[in-house]
């Protein structure tokens, strides 16, 4: 599989692509598979696997390793020594032949050459066998290997660490890693010596599902609702540092859009539900003109609830304590019940 690399939220996203058959042949892609959250998994694998638990458990099977290779160095040894035994036998039994029988002399002369050689080829493996297993691990290499268990998993989540120096280091320990998409996808891990570990991971989400608005997000926007307007809201996730799916600051245009997409009820209708009424439908009840809501409003003899941004709002139904004293601030007394509402009538 190669590697395609997009811009992502300001940085470089991998995509995985088995595109062999496709180059050559012109045939479909085999499989792309987004790798963000591969990668991020792997990393995770990788910061799990340098812990002292792991490398003392490698450190001690490299001991037992060490134990097996002495014992093979030493069978190695006696092969060697066999080799020369037969050897030297070979070169005794040409030297006590009778130079003038020429066809015994040739035949000895030919076994002990060959003897010869098979000691040069034990010798040759012995030697070759002995420089590959000299790999002994000091007390001070010890140290160093057991220090990776901190200094690994600090250096990996180093925000300043690069991309570029993170495969580097995972070079070190991975051999290759190989992928399989189906229902979800394979992800099999082959470390440095042969290990392997084998990860289940659920498919990576598409472009457009990367997009999308968390859906906790969303949520808090629809319990927001019932307490602010929208352009509050947008002003509220800002400050908790929220971002969209975009990964863009909200908006009032942004909250505007998810409740549309989302089909979350508006603020307006929240209200209304709870029986708050609009100020054309207030001003008879206090018998004045829609206009002068607005002015009982500022003065703080009505209460009102902000739905838009656009200054726009509800009324709760005003109480008759409310509308007598609407009455007595402006000079006049209300006797006759049959200009309040059906409420109000019931409150007297």
């Amino acid at each position: 599989m190669t590697v395609r690399y997009h811009q992502y939220q300001g940085r470089m996203a991998p995509d995985y692509v088995c595109q062999k058959a496709h180059i050559e042949n012109h045939e479909p892609l085999c499989q792309q598979i987004p790798g963000a959250s591969i990668d991020e998994a792997i990393g995770k694998l990788l910061v799990e696997s340098v812990t002292p638990l792991a490398l003392e458990v490698v450190l001690q099977v490299q001991a037992e390793i060490q134990t097996r290779l002495e014992e093979a160095s030493r069978l190695r040894q006696q092969q060697v020594q066999r080799a020369e035994y037969e050897a030297n036998q070979a070169r005794v039994r040409y030297l006590r032949v009778d130079p003038n029988n020429r066809l015994v002399a040739d035949t000895l002369e030919t076994q002990w050459n060959q003897k010869l050689r098979t000691l040069a080829e034990a010798r040759e493996e012995a030697e070759k066998h002995r420089r590959a297993d000299e790999a002994l691990v000091s007390e001070e290499q010890r140290a160093r290997v057991l220090a990776l268990a901190s200094d690994f998993p600090r250096l990996w989540q180093d925000p300043k660490t690069t991309d570029r120096d993170r495969k580097r280091m995972a070079r070190l320990l991975v051999e290759d890693v190989t992928l399989q998409r189906d229902q979800d996808v394979a992800v099999q891990v082959r470390f440095k010596g042969g290990a392997t570990r084998e990860l289940r991971l659920p498919l990576p989400k598409s472009a457009s599902e990367l997009r999308k608005t968390k859906a906790e997000v969303v949520a808090e926007i629809d319990h927001m609702l019932d307490e602010h307007t929208e352009g509050v809201i947008a002003h509220l996730l800002n400050e908790r540092g929220w971002v969209t799916g975009t990964g863009r600051p909200f908006t009032l245009r942004i909250i505007n859009n998810l409740r549309r997409t989302y089909r979350l009820k508006s603020r307006f209708t929240r209200l209304r539900e709870k029986g708050l009424l609009t100020a054309n439908e207030v001003a008879p009840s206090i018998l004045c003109i829609p206009s002068r809501v607005k002015y009982w409003r500022h003065v703080g003899v009505l209460t009102g609830l902000q739905y838009s941004e656009k200054e726009e709002y509800l009324y709760p139904p005003p109480t008759i304590e409310i509308v007598e004293l609407i009455l007595r601030r402006r000079g006049k007394r209300h006797h006759n019940p049959s200009c309040l509402s059906s409420s109000q009538r019931g409150a007297v």
